[in-house]
């Protein structure tokens, strides 16, 4: 008895190996840390001039640097280590000035051949690379209390209506939204409105006096779902806001009930990415009070249905403006930077369906009258207050509101216009990016930030080369040691399955991670133990009596199922680890579960081929395991 694999696989397993060669390579070729040069508006290129200026003052900073280059629209400067890429960066900044971007990044090395081939390196993630990590609350309450806000404006247009006359109409956020009535014939009719459209509200009324009172207070399970609807819409609108910066691999998720983590590798500058990732900002469109003049609202006084609000950096006079919101930044679904006829910055503006059908209809019904508008933001800090008589830092918030532009309605307006009046080409360029990216649904605050730098994540990629280095040297040592020709046939099979895994997870984009590293360690080890499986098993049909030839077909068979059950236990784990684990977790899941399939396809097959091109053709009368 032979044993003998046919043509076809032995051809196939060359080449998975031949693709797996090609698409691991890549990762021999190191990043390069750069000196990325862009511009601070998406008008304003990076040319040789501009790259010339950097590398002059480079120069006579006697700054070492090579290969500088300018590809889509940014500047590429490389160096040998970080240490001279982090002192470069400040030279650069200095000589370009603000209207570039200088940021600290990490350029592929990977040749021409193989980036046609569509090969690439592995991502690697923030612990490896270097970034920043953030950590963002979401304030809830004001989620809820903007809720009220929009109840309230909603329930009195219906009780208008309906002619159903009221008192006043508020929220509060302990309490929920209070109704008050001249008499309790008025009460009842709003109750059975109310009762019949808003059955999200728990509705009690009472008598307080001359005051007949409706209560409205959400149930639990409202609650709960403005909630959700506030971390998720924040959640899409900071991973909108990151695909905008143009991330590699971010990372953003949802902890805990209230709390979004955000990481971003390869970013260096905190203060750019705080400002673009946790502004809450936005727009609101409103007219101009053409009944009263601004200064009829002297001493804050403001008339009925009408604010003062002033115009920003008070470079003209405060505006009356009508408290009713036409359209807000939640209506818009494209904003783009650029320029007017006087080469002004501007950003132009797209409306939704319902959006554009608003501002259709107001300003069709006033034509020359004013409308302006509104920067929104809400800001926070923390602060020292007494709490029980303890010194408690607390979080105050409030919110800055200002004109940024006042224009004359020409004609009806439909779902494009633009908005003017903005000082600098990075004010105009961050307000589009923030709009594009969409409105959050309940401000957010910085409670923790963390910057992993580029030569903190070279020495985890230095000690994770290391570990894996070590544990695959003690394990072909071990394997020669003991199973002598058979156990240089599975030192095969095991470089072959980490090269495998490599181009695998080079091929997928997966992100590789400390935890990943420790996956890769992890499959060593499972790929080694089901060789000694099948070594085990041949040595227990040569204990049988079995002739070699026969001893290596039955090993090879019977060694497969228990080979196949360990695995596909451990792929199960792997995948409920993906679904359910974050970020270091999914790393180790996606880097186990790809060396799972790799070792099944170098023990169960690549090995069987070795062994038989060793021992296949060879009338064996004795066989050493």
């Amino acid at each position: 008895m032979l044993n003998k694999y046919p043509l076809w696989k032995y051809l196939l397993i060359l080449t998975v190996v031949i693709v797996g060669a090609i698409y691991s390579t890549p990762n021999f070729y190191p990043d390069d840390p750069v000196v990325q040069i862009s511009g601070a508006d998406a008008v304003i290129e990076v040319d040789d001039l501009v790259l010339k200026r950097a590398t002059k003052a480079l120069d006579e900073a006697g700054v070492s640097y090579f290969a500088p280059s300018v590809d889509k629209r940014a500047g590429v400067v490389r160096f040998q280590d970080t240490e001279t890429q982090l002192v470069a960066k400040d030279i650069v900044e200095a000589a370009l000035g603000e209207r570039y971007v200088v940021a600290l990044n990490l350029a592929e090395t990977t040749p021409d051949w193989l980036v046609s081939l569509g090969a690439g390196p592995m991502k690697l993630g923030l612990d490896l690379r270097g970034g920043v990590h953030f950590l963002l609350e979401v304030d809830i309450d004001k989620a809820l209390d903007q809720r009220h806000k929009s109840y309230v404006s909603e329930i009195k247009q219906k009780l208008r209506e309906e002619k159903i006359r009221y008192r006043s109409v508020s929220a509060d956020l302990e309490t929920g939204i209070r109704l008050v009535f001249k008499n309790n014939v008025s009460r009842d009719k709003a109750s059975d409105l109310l009762r019949d459209q808003y059955r999200a509200f728990i509705i009690q009324d009472a008598d307080e006096g001359d005051e007949f009172i409706l209560s409205l207070a959400l149930t639990d399970s409202k609650i709960k779902e403005i909630q959700d609807y506030a971390i998720s819409q924040n959640l899409t609108t900071i991973r909108n806001r990151v695909n905008e910066i143009g991330v590699a691999e971010p990372l953003v998720q949802r902890q805990g009930t209230h709390r979004i983590v955000v990481e971003l590798p390869g970013v260096q500058d905190t203060a750019a990415a705080k400002r673009i990732i946790g502004r809450t900002a936005t727009l609101e469109f409103r007219l101009v009070d053409w009944e009263h003049d601004a200064s009829s609202a002297r001493g804050g006084r403001a008339p009925a249905g009408s604010e003062l609000m002033p115009f920003k950096n008070d470079v003209r006079p405060p505006v009356l403006l009508k408290r009713r919101i036409i359209v807000s930044g939640d209506r818009v679904l494209d904003a783009r930077s650029n320029y007017d006829e006087n080469g002004r910055p501007q950003v132009n503006i797209t409306l939704d369906g319902r959006g554009g059908k608003k501002m259709s209809r107001v300003t069709t019904d006033h034509v020359k009258d004013d409308m302006a508008v509104v920067f929104v933001e809400t800001k926070s800090k923390m602060v020292e207050k007494k709490v029980d008589g303890q010194k408690q830092l607390v979080r105050e918030t409030w919110e800055e509101k200002y004109v940024i532009n006042r224009a004359t309605i020409q004609s009806a307006l439909g779902v494009n216009f633009r908005i003017t009046g903005l000082d600098s080409p990075l004010e105009s360029s961050e307000l589009a990016l923030m709009l594009r990216a969409g409105a959050l649904a309940a401000p957010m605050y910085f409670v923790e930030e963390r910057t992993v730098g580029p030569s903190l994540g070279q020495e985890n990629i230095d000690a994770g080369k290391m570990s894996v280095q070590l544990g695959f040297m003690a394990v072909m040592l071990f394997m020669v040691a003991y199973y002598r020709v058979f156990g240089l046939i599975a030192n095969m099979a095991l470089a072959a399955n980490v090269m495998l895994l490599v181009a695998g997870m080079s091929m997928l984009s997966a992100t590789l991670t400390l935890p990943g590293i420790a996956g890769i360690v992890l499959t060593v080890g499972m790929a080694v133990d089901a060789n000694v499986l099948i070594f085990a098993r041949i040595r227990e049909e040569l204990a049988n009596g079995l002739p070699p030839q026969a001893a290596i077909n039955s090993g090879f068979d019977r060694a497969f199922v228990t080979i196949f059950d360990a695995n596909i236990t451990t792929f199960i784990v792997a995948v409920i680890l993906f679904a359910f684990g974050t970020g270091p977790v999914k790393g180790f899941a996606v880097t186990l579960s790809i060396g799972i399939l790799t070792s099944m396809f170098t023990a169960v097959l690549g090995t069987r081929a070795l062994v038989n091109l060793f021992y296949g053709s060879r009338q064996l009368t004795t066989l050493r395991v």
